[in-house]
């Protein structure tokens, strides 16, 4: 039977049509990927979540028991909710020298480039081996491709180099700051509102320390690094909820905030510093009126700043492949620094616009997937020289 050779633009509107938002499943994407390898005599393994619903995949093409490149992309989507879209954002449309759909950019463009490139890749005499990682919950804070990465050195080949084909323009990108999000819960005394003096106000207390973190974020701009865009390290609250009703003194109230770090800042200083505003100006008069008050601070997410080793030949190589000369600085993260933690040298470089990602009518230029596609292609070259 002759394996199914598929366009890039086929694969990238099969796996459009895959409503992979992250609080879905994305099995029936990863069992459509699975079934299409198995046709190019490419094998596969799924590691999956705990709930078993939903898979990273991970396959190797070439030679086995030798430390490969990995090409990885993650599988799902943020939401389309709330989002005015001119087309069906689940269905890729043609717009001429662009493709519009949900993940076209971010970053089904790449997965459908790397699958495109499979059957070169089969037929290439690889001395050195290719792998596909494909990860889900990325766009969570990079953790579906943990329990993968989990297995390397044990049911998985470690690779020896990963390029992270998030939306760079193909251009080389050898650093990116880091998020850490914490969750902030403030509990108070509820009374009725015009007996005010007789409760805890938690949304009033949490803006206490909404004051504290907007101190804490003038702060952080001291400390610069001039390749990122802005060049500090950011802070905001993300979200935040309070109260019952207009009569009723709020019990309570939460809020969620994040910071984007740099390599050089000091999150656990942040939390500390929070912390202790928190102990020192704001439970001793809560708890003056309710001994029961409480603030909890809790960190939710960390993925690390990645910076590329300096004295790995892959930022040479992908140079070399994408046709650039210098390497870029970005201010959104990636699962390159979780590759590398793990003992895989890692770079971004991957087709689309980081501007167009999470947006309605999100879309990617189709002299971008041409640009992969001719990388993908000389990366093949390369692995068998």
């Amino acid at each position: 039977m002759t394996p199914p050779v598929y366009s890039v633009l086929e694969l990238l509107d099969r796996l459009v049509a895959f409503d992979t938002t992250s609080h879905k499943s994305n099995l029936a994407l990863i069992r459509f990927v699975e079934d299409y390898l198995v046709h190019h005599k490419v094998v596969s393994r799924l590691v999956r979540s705990p709930d078993g619903a939903k898979a990273n995949l991970f396959a190797t093409i070439g030679p086995a028991g030798v430390p490969g490149v990995a090409l990885s992309g993650h599988t799902d989507v943020v939401p389309v909710d709330g989002q005015s879209w001119d087309t069906d954002p689940f269905q890729l449309a043609d717009l001429g020298d662009r493709v519009a759909g949900r993940g076209t950019t971010d970053m089904k463009g790449f997965l459908a480039c790397v699958l495109a490139a499979v059957p070169e890749f089969a037929a290439c005499k690889l001395k050195t081996p290719i792998h596909l990682a494909f990860s889900y919950d990325e766009e969570i804070g990079c953790v579906g491709v943990r329990p993968m990465i989990a297995e390397f050195g044990h049911g998985l080949p470690v690779p020896r180099m990963v390029i992270v084909g998030e939306p760079t323009s193909m251009g080389v990108v050898d650093a990116h700051k880091g998020p850490v999000r914490w969750h902030v819960d403030v509990r108070g005394s509820a009374s009725h509102s015009s007996m005010s003096h007789l409760g805890v106000n938690a949304i009033t207390y949490a803006g206490r320390l909404l004051g504290e973190l907007a101190r804490i974020e003038e702060e952080l701009k001291a400390d610069t690094q001039p390749r990122f865009d802005p060049p500090y390290a950011t802070l905001q609250v993300t979200r935040m909820e309070g109260g019952t009703a207009s009569n009723i003194v709020p019990v309570s109230a939460w809020f969620g905030f994040e910071v984007r770090a740099l390599h050089s800042t000091d999150t656990g200083r942040i939390e500390r510093e929070l912390r202790t505003f928190a102990e020192k100006r704001c439970l001793p008069e809560m708890r003056k009126v309710a001994k029961e008050a409480s603030i909890t601070i809790q960190q939710t997410n960390q993925v690390a700043p990645f910076i590329a080793s300096p004295d790995s030949e892959l930022a040479g190589l992908v140079l070399k492949l994408a046709g650039q000369n210098e390497t870029f600085a970005v201010s959104y993260a990636t699962e390159a620094g979780l590759f590398q933690e793990a003992g895989s040298s890692s770079i971004i470089c991957g087709p689309g616009d980081i501007a167009q990602a999470h947006t309605a009518n999100e879309w990617i230029a189709k002299a971008e997937l041409q640009k992969c596609s001719a990388f993908l292609a000389r990366l093949g070259k390369w692995c068998e020289g």
